[in-house]
């Protein structure tokens, strides 16, 4: 999409468009806004991305985006602390906060199993949970996983390596379209599958 363009305009249509979600027709829409666009409201948005770079980490106890060393949820006395939701990424901890349904804590997994793109148990934040686990506070595990092939497999997966601890492992229930994302589930959806999550384990 970018042939007929040179120089700084097609490497800025190539940048954005490798951005997920974004085509080749939609990268070049953006730079022809960001073209037409204020130098003032540009440099807002160059300095967003630089400073968001720079500033933003990873919670050292759930993986959650954080500005410090933890995320305000880890820091929040006020959280139930015997909950743990599990979820593969920190765009899933803000559609379920959206619910307003969960008060629990949240373990960001950074994925999900998937064979074919050569992500394993040991690629993500497993290790840290059963540690999490190990102190004996959690007493209910919610596998909040995507509802597609991969996100099964995970909390299959967990299921199974939960089998021998002492929580009650449960999944949100129907309500979620199944090979949907989490984020893209409106509120009043995703609410109800936590208030009809099932227990996998006895």
């Amino acid at each position: 999409m970018s042939a007929g363009y040179g120089g700084v305009v097609a490497d800025l249509i190539a940048e954005l468009g490798r951005l997920p979600g974004v085509g080749p027709k939609s990268a070049q829409r953006i730079a022809f806004y960001i073209l037409n666009s204020d130098p003032a409201d540009v440099s807002r948005l160059a300095n967003a991305l630089l400073e968001v770079k720079a500033k933003v980490r990873f919670c050292e106890i759930c993986g959650n985006v954080a500005e410090g060393e933890r995320c305000r949820i880890c820091e929040d006395p006020r959280r139930n602390e015997t909950q743990l939701c599990v979820v593969e990424e920190p765009k899933d901890v803000v559609a379920i906060e959206r619910t307003r349904e969960f008060r629990g804590r949240y373990h960001v997994l950074g994925g999900a199993i998937n064979p074919i793109d050569g992500i394993g148990p040991d690629d993500l934040r497993i290790r840290e949970l059963m540690s999490r686990l190990a102190s004996g506070v959690v007493t209910e595990v919610i596998l909040a996983t995507d509802p597609n092939v991969e996100g099964e497999a995970t909390a299959a997966y967990l299921s199974r390596l939960l089998t021998s601890m002492d929580v009650a492992v449960t999944r949100l229930a129907s309500g979620l379209p199944v090979g949907g994302d989490l984020e893209y589930a409106d509120e009043v959806t995703l609410g109800r599958a936590f208030e009809g999550r099932v227990r996998l384990n006895a």
